[in-house]
């Protein structure tokens, strides 16, 4: 696991870096049905965002930490801790061999750590890894295979498509590990049904 140094990280204002984005019914990218994406960038060079509500069924986490040589495989309960609690996530299509920690602010590593907003940051170096399997990562983490990403000017017109809906961030919502009712929460701080959505674009 490495960060590219040089992927422009530059946030700029007037754009929804820091947001949700809720995928609407008429989203027809399998990939993305009913997911809720974390946006950690956004710019008129683009944007790339975590997908924060599906599960990575192939692998367990200390099953990660294992081939990563972070965690021996005879590690008893007891050592292993809190961590066969962390769950990972299919963070999106893109370089599904990465991955992407997105964590509280309690923890930060020059160099690597990106600060997002309201207390959310993106790590993408092995070291989070290794400071979560000694106890000592931040309070919350998920860790995501993969990002979703988008050219200049593709995501403002999926969202003009009617392909996606925005709202304000929720640590609460990001960081819960029950990924099933992300969906209806995202939707619920909008004050949308989702038994209210139809597929036709221009209505929610």
């Amino acid at each position: 696991m490495s960060i590219d140094h040089d992927t422009n990280w530059d946030l700029e204002d007037g754009y929804l870096d820091g947001q949700l984005l809720i995928a609407m019914p008429v989203m027809s990218d399998p990939r993305f049905a009913r997911s809720v994406i974390y946006l950690c960038a956004h710019s008129a060079e683009g944007a790339m965002g975590l997908i924060i509500n599906q599960r990575a069924s192939h692998i367990s986490f200390p099953d990660l930490l294992e081939r990563l040589g972070i965690l021996e495989a005879d590690t008893d309960d007891d050592g292993i801790g809190e961590i066969n609690n962390m769950t990972i996530q299919v963070g999106g299509p893109v370089e599904t061999g990465r991955g992407f920690v997105l964590h509280s602010d309690d923890y930060f590593a020059d160099d690597s750590t990106l600060t997002i907003e309201d207390g959310v940051c993106l790590t993408a170096t092995v070291d989070i890894l290794k400071a979560i399997a000694a106890g000592e990562g931040p309070d919350r983490a998920i860790l995501a295979l993969g990002y979703a990403g988008w050219s200049p000017g593709q995501l403002e017109s999926e969202i003009q498509a009617n392909g996606w809906l925005s709202c304000p961030a929720d640590p609460d919502i990001i960081f819960d590990p029950n990924l099933e009712t992300k969906y209806v929460r995202a939707l619920a701080k909008l004050g949308v049904d989702p038994s209210h959505l139809v597929s036709d674009a221009g209505h929610a």
